[in-house]
């Protein structure tokens, strides 16, 4: 039942109709469990609030199925205007983009010019900005443009997923770059992922330990007390210091352990999605545990 309940979502997620629709509906049907809310302000409120929890997050302006080079551009200053509102409000927050977003399957150049335009901002304000990792079809042209803007750009970085066959020999042309390391929520065929959930995390905390023992900063993207367990007790074991590594959970989900993680010394980061166009990423969601099925219908119900 779990696997077709996730295919099912994975579906939905990539139906543009429905995309479309959601941006009239708003924040319903529990999506603001896992969206911080529409607008700049919205999503600058929540951080604070976090902040004051002991959290320290990274906002994602959301938005897939971008068709023109007016709406990458326009999604470009979006993303610059949430670095002022970080500056300006004094939180502690990164931001996270998606360069489809940005216009990569329109025009590169217009895609690498929309990225420099962010990391200048984000320069200026001594920020950092995280290239989330999209399908499998965009993972090499993600890893190729990142190599060329961190010969301009130390503020920069991305994401490398656990359950692709390819992730470890990423890692080895990945020296020096701060990593989030996840296990991956796109449906990929097999030929290129891991099929099972076993070999998926053996895999990512092969990873986990290889780029901690390069000496690299590295993120710890999940959910999963067993990955957070052998953490801790690789970074023990190996005397890697706390500062050379963080924790990092999605807004709206175990948002209590978030807080005991932060209270033992750890630094925890929480992805803090917000916009508009947020039914893809909420779809992502629901596909990744049937637990979150449950809890929005709870929701529904009890309003």
């Amino acid at each position: 039942m779990e696997p077709a309940m996730k295919n099912f979502f994975l579906f939905l997620s990539q139906n543009k109709a429905l995309n479309h629709a959601a941006k009239k509906w708003g924040l319903k049907f529990g999506a603001n469990r896992f969206v911080a809310g529409e607008t700049i302000q919205d999503a600058i409120r929540k951080v604070r609030e976090l902040n004051q929890q002991g959290l320290v997050c990274t906002l994602d302006h959301l938005g897939e199925f971008v068709f023109s080079p007016e709406e990458a551009t326009e999604c470009a200053d979006y993303c610059i205007r949430t670095l002022d509102a970080i500056h300006e409000a004094g939180v502690e927050s990164n931001l996270s983009i998606k360069m489809t977003q940005l216009g990569l399957d329109i025009d590169q150049n217009l895609c690498m010019s929309n990225m420099r335009r962010i990391l200048d901002a984000a320069r200026k304000y001594g920020n950092f900005v995280r290239i989330d990792m999209e399908d499998y079809a965009h993972c090499q042209i993600t890893l190729d443009i990142l190599a060329e803007l961190r010969k301009e750009y130390v503020n920069v970085g991305t994401v490398i997923q656990a359950y692709l066959y390819r992730s470890e020999k990423d890692l080895d042309t990945l020296k020096g770059i701060p990593l989030r390391l996840v296990k991956g929520a796109y449906k990929e065929p097999q030929e290129v992922a891991y099929p099972e959930k076993k070999d998926v995390d053996e895999n990512y905390k092969k990873l986990i330990a290889k780029h901690l023992l390069n000496g690299n900063y590295t993120a710890v993207a999940s959910h999963d007390d067993q990955i957070i367990e052998f953490t801790k007790e690789f970074v023990r074991e190996h005397n890697i210091p706390r500062s050379q590594f963080e924790f990092q959970m999605l807004y709206g989900i175990r948002t209590q352990s978030q807080v005991d993680i932060a209270k033992q010394g750890y630094k925890m980061r929480v992805y803090v999605p917000y916009g508009n166009d947020w039914y893809g990423y909420f779809m992502r969601r629901l596909a990744e545990r049937p637990a979150n099925v449950a809890f929005v219908l709870k929701g529904m119900v009890s309003k």
